[in-house]
């Protein structure tokens, strides 16, 4: 469709404009339960992207055959297909961190992101955009994980992917790799990025 964004601009767009946790406030499920340290949001990130990469390839490839009533079924068969993939892959090959997400990876089966970009880019565009799509919005959750895993690892530890980052002295702020740390951590950095977007407003007046 003519009206519909290119590549280019559905990469760009998921990256920081449409960034999936910052902007949409989807998967934040995940979000919250899996950044309190920097190796598990980083493993959760890689999953998600393989796993909407995969899924809004074969959507776009198959979307002329989608019956409009049975298309959701299909979106989560299709999006249930590589998570299990994912799942086998991960419990193979890392399994301290396979049992480190427990329940978090076969979740992604029902991550609002994955669904949303079959529905809304993978089902209406060709494979190139799809793929351009995922990947951009891949990024973009990827981001918003790692920020908020290394504000809360370093001020709940002083370290940073086993290497210490604040002086020994420091006291660790263990509520940060608590659940309550993640909450604050994500309600500061979503004002602070409406903050920039309000300024960034004003400034064009």
């Amino acid at each position: 469709m003519a009206d519909q964004p290119t590549a280019m601009e559905r990469f760009v767009q998921g990256i920081l404009p449409e960034n999936p946790v910052y902007r949409q406030l989807l998967g934040l499920c995940a979000t919250l339960a899996v950044t309190n340290g920097m190796k598990p949001a980083l493993t959760m990130g890689v999953c998600v992207a393989f796993v909407l990469v995969c899924a809004n390839v074969v959507i776009s490839l198959i979307r002329n055959l989608l019956k409009p009533h049975l298309r959701i079924v299909v979106f989560t068969l299709t999006i249930a297909t590589f998570v299990t993939v994912a799942d086998r892959v991960l419990a193979a090959y890392m399994f301290q961190m396979s049992k480190t997400l427990g329940p978090y990876i076969p979740l992604i089966i029902v991550n609002c992101i994955i669904i949303c970009r079959c529905e809304v880019c993978a089902s209406k565009q060709n494979v190139v955009i799809a793929a351009a799509d995922a990947l951009g919005q891949s990024i973009g959750f990827g981001l918003a994980l790692a920020s908020i895993a290394a504000i809360r690892e370093i001020l709940g530890t002083g370290m940073l992917m086993g290497f210490r980052v604040l002086p020994a002295f420091w006291p660790d702020w263990v509520i940060m790799v608590l659940p309550p740390g993640a909450f604050i951590t994500l309600g500061l950095l979503l004002g602070l990025v409406n903050y920039i977007d309000f300024k960034r407003e004003e400034a064009r007046k």
